[in-house]
C-alpha cells in the first residue's frame, strides 16, 4: 500500500509540473500567433495513450514518463522534425518569430516553473505556517552513525554551534548545510572544536551504506517485544520507555545499546517509565547484545511532549506569508544550486548520488499527507526549473543560449547546426537519465544483498 502511496503521489505532482511548465512554452506562443502543432504530458514515442485534436493543437498523454512536452512549428526540438525545417520559413513559425519573442516562448516553461513554487511556499506559510526546532533545544548533541563523519571526527553527543563561522538557528539548516559546508565549528563537553569537510565528503557519502548525517536522539520505547525474544514474559508493554540499565540513566537509544553491548550474555537491571510510573526489572541480554526488542521510532511530536526538543510552531497571516513563503522559495532554491554546483564539480564525488525516479519517488512519505506532497511538489519545481535552464542543447537553457548569442552577434546559427547540437544534447540527456536510474538499480540491488 505504501508503495502505491508513493507513486500516485509521483504521477500527480510530475503531472502538475510538466502540465504547467509546458503551458509556459504554450501560451506566450499562442500570444505571438505562433503554432503549436502539439501539447503532450509524457512522450508519446510511436503510441499515445490518449489524444485529441482541437483547432491546430493535438492534445494528448505519452506512455513514456520521462517529462512533456509541446512541439512548437519551425522549431528544432525533441521530435527533430527535419523534414518541417527543410521548408522555406513560414509566417506562424517559430524561427520566423523576433528574437526576444522566441526568448520569451523558451523561457516561459522555467519561469511557470519557478512562480508555481513560490505560490506554493506561500500558501503552505498561510496554510500551515512553520514548524522549527531551534538548534540551542537540542541539549545533548546529535547521533553520529556515519563511518564517513566519525572519520572527520563527529562523535555523538557534539552541538554544532556553526557552519563555516556562521550560526545557525535552526535543525532544518543544519540539514540544508550539508550540501555545501566546509567546516563545522562543534561544541564538545565545552570545548570548542572546529571539523573540516574534505571536498569529495558528498561522494563519500553517497557511496556509503549509511548515509545518515546529523540525526536526532531518540529515547527507547518499546514498540514490540520478539517472540523469540529471552523476555517475552516479563511484562513488557508497547510505550515503555527505558529510563536507565545498570543504575546509569539512558535518555537516548544509543546510551541504552552502548550498555547492552557491555553486557552480553548477562542480566541488567532496568528502569522502565510507564504512565509516569517507573518500573524495576530484570532483563537478559542475549549473545547479540540485544534485548530481543524492537524500539519504537519517536516521532518529533512524542519528544517535544516528553521534552527532548522544543518545537516552535508559528502561524503567519496573508501578508506575512508571502514574505515567509518568498524566504522559503529563496532558501530550497540556493540549496538546489548548492546541489547542481556539486554534482558537476567532479572533485566533489557528489555524481554519485545522482538519482532517477526511484530516488524522486522515494522522497514523497509512504502515508498521504497534503502538506508533504506540497512541499515536494514546490522542491521538484524548483528542481525542474534549475535543471532546464542549464545552458544544454535540447533543454530551454540551451535554446535560450543559442538565441541570446544571436540577439547580441546578430547571427543566427544554421538550422542545421542547431539540429546537430540538439543531437548531442539528447545524446547527453539521455545518458544522464539512464546514469541517474542506473544509479538507482544499483543502489535498489546493493539494498537488497544486504
Amino acid at each position: 500500500m505504501e508503495i502505491i502511496v508513493k507513486i500516485s503521489q509521483f504521477i500527480l505532482s510530475l503531472s502538475l509540473i510538466i502540465v504547467l511548465h509546458e503551458l509556459g512554452h504554450y501560451i506566450p506562443a499562442k500570444l505571438f500567433k505562433t503554432r503549436v502543432e502539439k501539447f503532450y504530458l509524457f512522450f508519446d514515442i510511436k503510441y499515445s495513450l490518449f489524444k485529441k485534436k482541437i483547432g491546430e493543437t493535438v492534445y494528448g498523454i505519452g506512455w513514456l514518463p520521462l517529462g512533456g512536452y509541446v512541439k512548437i512549428a519551425g522549431m528544432i526540438d525533441e521530435s527533430m522534425d527535419t523534414e518541417q525545417m527543410a521548408k522555406d520559413p513560414q509566417p506562424w513559425e517559430f524561427r520566423s518569430k523576433p528574437g526576444w519573442q522566441r526568448l520569451i516562448i523558451m523561457l516561459g516553461g522555467v519561469i511557470v516553473n519557478f512562480i508555481l513554487s513560490l505560490i506554493i511556499f506561500i500558501g503552505l506559510a498561510y496554510n500551515y505556517g512553520t514548524t522549527e526546532i531551534p538548534l540551542d533545544s537540542i541539549k545533548d548533541g546529535f547521533l553520529i552513525e556515519s563511518p564517513i563523519l566519525k572519520d572527520i571526527g563527529f562523535q555523538t553527543g557534539d552541538n554544532i554551534i556553526a557552519v563555516d563561522g556562521k550560526e545557525i538557528a535552526s535543525y532544518t539548516d543544519l540539514r540544508k548545510s550539508i550540501i555545501a559546508a566546509e567546516t563545522y565549528t562543534v561544541d564538545r563537553d565545552g570545548e570548542y572544536i572546529e571539523l573540516s569537510i574534505p571536498i569529495d565528503f558528498l561522494g563519500q557519502l553517497s557511496s556509503s551504506n549509511i548515509q545518515t548525517t546529523f540525526e536526532l536522539r531518540r529515547p527507547y520505547i518499546i514498540q514490540v517485544v520478539s517472540d523469540t525474544s529471552l523476555n517475552k514474559n516479563y511484562d513488557l508493554q508497547q510505550g515503555d520507555r527505558i529510563a536507565s540499565v545498570n543504575g546509569k540513566e539512558t535518555k537516548y537509544v544509543d546510551q541504552v545499546i552502548q550498555i547492552l553491548n557491555e553486557n552480553t550474555n548477562r542480566t541488567v537491571d532496568v528502569e522502565i517509565a510507564r504512565d509516569n510510573v517507573t518500573y524495576t526489572k530484570v532483563l537478559n541480554v542475549d549473545a547479540s547484545g540485544t534485548l530481543g526488542i524492537n524500539n519504537y521510532r519517536a516521532s518529533i511530536k512524542n519528544m517535544n511532549d516528553l521534552g527532548y526538543v522544543q518545537i516552535e510552531n508559528k502561524s503567519y497571516s496573508f501578508s506575512e506569508s508571502l514574505i515567509k513563503g518568498t524566504q522559503n522559495f529563496i532558501s530550497f532554491f540556493d540549496s538546489y544550486l548548492d546541489q547542481i554546483v556539486a554534482i558537476f564539480n567532479p572533485s566533489t564525488g557528489a555524481y554519485k548520488g545522482l538519482g532517477g525516479f526511484l530516488a524522486i519517488g522515494n522522497i514523497f512519505p509512504g502515508t498521504w499527507d497534503w502538506q508533504a506532497f506540497w512541499t515536494t511538489t514546490a522542491f521538484l519545481s524548483i528542481m525542474l526549473g534549475v535543471l532546464n535552464v542549464l545552458p544544454i542543447p535540447m533543454l530551454d537553457g540551451g535554446h535560450a543560449m543559442f538565441l541570446i548569442y544571436e540577439m547580441i552577434s546578430g547571427r543566427k546559427p544554421s538550422d542545421k547546426f542547431m539540429e546537430y547540437v540538439s543531437i548531442m544534447g539528447l545524446i547527453l540527456l539521455l545518458t544522464l537519465v539512464l546514469y541517474a536510474n542506473g544509479n538507482d538499480i544499483y543502489k535498489l540491488f546493493n539494498i537488497l544483498s544486504f
